[in-house]
């Protein structure tokens, strides 16, 4: 049993493996939160965790509880304007203007497993695993409105699931001017702040910070969840590391605008905050009906950020992903962008597929340019009909000529967007969001179709699915290459426009819905220019993302790296490209490059038709490596070694390991050379202590524990020839261990 209710206490023991959640009704009628971390027993109260003293200068619920101080006690979903002088979890403004409101318990109610929520995508549980799911029902009497809070609980995964649900059961219109997902007050502020930023081509990369007085955030206001800030956070305790200490995890299930939020106040306590960025939000919510909000993943564990990342991942692949992809491999793949752009006809395409076929890649994907009259990225977007001066025949034909040569066939799409010079926007230019009498901002020589329009959304529907249906599709690149400005719906009244965000964000996921329902077979891989919406929401949809534009293998080591925290590898698109590379103009070896692409869904970007002899034979003999191991590189269990954010940030090396621990690669990445280097072992992890393993198929045999503890020797082969060294610029070692 994962949810414990004692009704003498109104108190609440959300228990998983090894984690407890526990709050409970105020005498006030409010919930307060009493504990979040490792597992204590069942116990009908917990005296020791409400005890109170008076605080000088602080306003007192009442004037006979004189140490009833909402602002001093930790709260589980906080209101504003009452006395609690942090930002609160909610707002609500009623028709006289107050944004006073005073939600106290009403009843609660436990449900066997998870439902998935309606209208968007959410956690589920269709396995049977051990899952629960409390509601908590508030009430607020004067405006007759409810809120839902519910928490479920997978015990297996030491995950906690929350969202809330608010129900205008009165006769006024209210407006809610803020309705996260989640909230969670911690005793104490001794903890790193972790966070994944950055920007396009160099999306999350680690941050650490300490926690200081005030308020320290990450959000996004750019209608996406953005390359700037990712909705995955951590709070660490200083001393932790990536094998011990204490770490909590918060992800949201969303891809529009998010806010993650940390407030240390004066008495050194801690509010987190995760939900839809109150920023560029408001919600009118009508009598009669109801207002959802995203779901956020709270985990937590005692041994470290390593196990945070494998306990979600192993939550994610259960309970989030589409069953039919969690372990199916994903294809290696060669789009066509880097090696053609714009500038392709059908015979040159062919030439590329002959040669992915003789390679021994299994698929095919078109990128951009092959609609419209797309001959740059000035035109076409919107019209989602084959350009016949390109492919004469239609894309039906020319997929099926790759379908013939054994290839399954992927196809690119950026159905959120629209260019000037389209037949769309001749025909509809009110489907532009926009701002009557403003110019409107270009971005990437595109502007931003309004989603929160149902006829934007049958539209597309009705053009990607008959493409999607002529050409017996296998995949889809959808692209999402801008932000949203000159935020305004034609469609939406006056006091709705703040809700375009969240409509927007409603209408993509209804068209992915229909499409996925539609088509369940097809493998999508969302892109937003790269990681600009790497997140939980679109992982339900897309099973993997394109993790950043920056296909230089030198930086995919920080970036792969630093989204291992928040995501498992199977959900990163990772490509071999050209040297020098396209965004940064950096040579490095063909090795490099595949042994950074290999930890993940595996691919080329580039014109394989002009590889020379000795670099075919190469490619060749990766692709035949990745089959080998694909199971390893896509779904093992990542154990992360050294990172390339600490230290002189030099080196990264990591481990994946497969279920039995039979089977593992591990690989060692070096940026720069250092001349008379000092010995070098790599202390591998995630092994069995007394299982015997060969490395690289050598005679000599290792116990697991030796080589976690006492670590590999790495010699740096250097024998006065030019080109023998191993440890060179740029340079990794890649290692198989294989149980004897």
């Amino acid at each position: 049993m994962a949810i414990h209710v004692d009704e003498a206490h109104q108190l609440f023991h959300l228990q998983t493996a090894t984690t407890s959640y526990i709050f409970q009704v105020l005498a006030n009628g409010q919930l307060g939160q009493l504990y979040y971390g490792s597992q204590v027993h069942v116990r009908p109260e917990y005296a020791n965790l409400t005890k109170r003293e008076l605080k000088n200068s602080m306003p007192a619920y009442a004037l006979d509880q004189p140490t009833y101080q909402l602002d001093a006690i930790k709260q589980e979903y906080a209101a504003f304007g009452t006395g609690d002088y942090h930002r609160p979890a909610y707002q609500v403004t009623q028709t006289n203007g107050s944004r006073i409101t005073d939600f106290i318990y009403d009843h609660y109610e436990v449900k066997q497993g998870k439902q998935r929520l309606t209208g968007f995508p959410s956690t589920f549980d269709d396995s049977g695993d051990d899952v629960e799911t409390l509601v908590i029902y508030l009430h607020d009497e004067v405006t007759k409105l409810e809120i839902a809070l519910n928490y479920t609980v997978f015990p297996n995964q030491d995950v906690i699931v929350r969202s809330a649900t608010f129900l205008n059961h009165g006769t006024d219109a209210v407006t809610l001017n803020s309705a996260l997902s989640g909230q969670l007050d911690l005793p104490d502020a001794d903890y790193d702040m972790v966070q994944f930023s950055g920007g396009w081509a160099r999306e999350r990369h680690l941050i650490r910070t300490h926690l200081r007085s005030g308020i320290q955030a990450i959000d996004s206001v750019r209608g996406s969840s953005s390359p700037q800030q990712n909705p995955f956070m951590m709070l660490a305790r200083p001393e932790t590391t990536e094998d011990a200490g204490g770490v909590f995890g918060f992800n949201l299930v969303y891809s529009g605008n998010f806010l993650d939020q940390v407030e240390v106040d004066h008495y050194d306590t801690t509010r987190v905050l995760v939900g839809i960025n109150p920023e560029t939000f408001a919600w009118q919510l009508m009598p009669d009906k109801s207002f959802q909000t995203p779901e956020c993943v709270f985990s937590y564990t005692a041994n470290g950020m390593n196990q945070l990342s494998q306990q979600l991942a192993t939550f994610y692949s259960e309970h989030l992903v589409n069953s039919q992809y969690v372990k199916k491999e994903r294809p290696i793949l060669v789009n066509n962008w880097e090696a053609t752009y714009f500038d392709f006809d059908e015979e040159k395409l062919l030439k590329i597929v002959r040669k992915a076929k003789e390679l021994g890649i299994e698929m095919f994907v078109l990128d951009d340019g092959w609609f419209g009259h797309r001959d740059d990225d000035h035109t076409s977007l919107g019209d989602w009909f084959v350009d016949h001066s390109k492919l004469p025949n239609g894309i039906g034909d020319f997929a099926g000529k790759v379908h013939h040569l054994g290839l399954q066939f992927g196809l690119w799409f950026e159905p959120e967007m629209i260019s000037i010079d389209s037949e769309l926007y001749r025909t509809h230019p009110e489907w532009v969001i926009h701002a009557p009498d403003r110019r409107m901002t270009p971005g990437r020589n595109q502007y931003v179709l309004d989603f929160s329009r149902q006829e934007v959304v049958d539209y597309l529907y009705d053009m990607m699915s008959k493409v999607m249906a002529d050409t017996k599709l296998d995949y889809v690149k959808w692209d999402m290459n801008r932000y949203i400005t000159e935020l305004f719906s034609c469609s939406l009244p006056v006091d709705q426009q703040l809700e375009l965000p969240h409509r927007y964000i409603l209408g993509v996921y209804q068209l992915y819905e229909r499409l996925t329902k539609a088509f369940p077979d097809v493998l999508f891989e969302s892109c937003a220019s790269g990681g600009g919406r790497f997140d939980l929401w679109m992982m339900y949809y897309a099973p993997q993302a394109w993790t950043s534009d920056d296909t230089d293998a030198v930086e995919r080591i920080k970036i792969q790296y630093g989204t291992s925290y928040g995501y498992p590898q199977s959900m990163m698109g990772a490509h071999v490209s050209v040297s020098p590379n396209e965004q940064i103009g950096r040579y490095t070896p063909l090795e490099t490059r595949a042994n950074v692409a290999f930890f993940g869904a595996f691919g080329y970007e580039l014109d394989i038709s002009k590889l020379s002899v000795a670099d075919s034979a190469t490619i060749q003999h990766q692709v035949a490596f990745y089959k080998a191991h694909r199971s390893v590189f896509q779904f093992g269990k990542l154990y992360r070694i050294t990172s390339p954010f600490e230290k002189d940030h030099n080196v990264m090396s990591w481990i994946a390991v497969d279920e039995t621990k039979s089977h593992a690669i591990a690989v060692r990445y070096q940026i720069l050379n250092r001349p008379n280097a000092p010995y070098l072992r790599l202390k591998l992890k995630g092994l069995d202590p007394d299982k015997q393993y060969r490395v690289n198929e050598g005679q000599r045999t290792y116990y697991g524990d030796e080589l976690m503890n006492a670590g590999l020797f790495l010699d740096h082969n250097f024998d006065g020839t030019a080109g023998s060294r191993k440890d060179a610029d740029f340079s990794s070692r890649l290692f198989l261990v294989d149980e004897v």
